[in-house]
């Protein structure tokens, strides 16, 4: 196929555009949403980092495009869902857990990963539903181990998550699973989003080119990338295959709605803004 992501041309005199900035998550949840990215977007600069730092590059212009966490979303009137490759869940994702020290009801304190934004919303959502809940909630800082929080519960996520860290805990949650449970909805962990003034010359196509290309070419990206997670070449292309889900349908765009509407009701994110997409929202039959 073609290469989507044209140069800017621009005529002689006038200094070229810098290259467009997108900005993935280093996780391994993300690798087959960037598979052969640069093939599709020879014109665009890659640059990895955890979800959070992703989403601050992002506010601050420094990222065109960034696979940031969709709370993001919440409250910020400038931003749209660019296309529909994303990280969601239809079951349990492995790769979000809530380990306690205590019953869930118990929880007074509740450590949080600093990599975390949606599932740091998430779990208050989770816990206020279930337990009627408040935590207070302290930082996990990105290279702090489980041993390092005296919280009561600890939320891990990322490739850190998939390891059970030492024990002994009372209750593990997956918080996929949890939520799924409690909504009978996808969860969305994070989305390609942009700001809506920005002329992205054809990263969207670019974006989804990648994600189906990562999906038809999960076994290679498993063998490539168990050993660096410390997982087996099957257990990670199970994580990649059958616990993630990598399609923002119908279904996902209600779940993401509903979690809108919680994490309003519980004063997480402003009221008023809604969640602006752009772009074709495709779900394909098989789905």
């Amino acid at each position: 196929m073609t290469n989507p992501v044209q140069p800017d041309v621009r005529s002689r005199g006038q200094q070229p555009r810098r290259p467009i900035r997108v900005g993935a998550v280093s996780y391994l949840n993300t690798k087959p949403l960037i598979h052969q990215f640069a093939k599709f977007a020879p014109q665009a600069e890659l640059v990895v980092d955890v979800p959070s730092r992703l989403a601050d590059e992002l506010f601050a212009n420094n990222l065109d495009v960034a696979l940031v966490p969709v709370i993001e979303l919440f409250g910020k009137p400038g931003y749209r869902v660019l296309a529909d490759a994303c990280i969601a869940c239809r079951g349990p994702v492995l790769s979000v857990k809530l380990f306690s020290r205590v019953p869930v009801a118990e929880i007074r304190t509740l450590s949080l990963d600093e990599g975390s934004r949606t599932s740091a919303a998430l779990v208050q959502i989770l816990l206020h539903a279930r337990f009627g809940i408040r935590p207070e909630l302290q930082l996990l800082p990105i290279g702090k181990s489980v041993s390092d929080a005296a919280a009561d519960a600890v939320l891990l996520i990322g490739d850190r998550s998939i390891h059970p860290p030492p024990g002994p805990f009372a209750v593990v949650w997956d918080l996929g699973e949890e939520w799924i449970a409690h909504t009978g909805l996808p969860f969305v962990f994070a989305a390609w989003v942009a700001q809506s003034d920005t002329n992205l010359a054809g990263v969207e196509q670019a974006l989804t080119a990648a994600r189906d290309s990562g999906i038809a070419n999960l076994e290679d990206i498993a063998a490539a990338e168990a050993p660096k997670v410390g997982l087996t070449r099957a257990e990670c292309l199970a994580y990649l295959r059958d616990h993630l889900h990598f399609y923002l349908g119908e279904r996902e765009q209600q779940g993401l709605e509903r979690f809108h509407e919680l994490a309003i009701q519980l004063g997480l994110v402003p009221p008023g803004v809604g969640i602006t997409y752009c772009g074709e929202m495709s779900t394909p039959a098989k789905l």
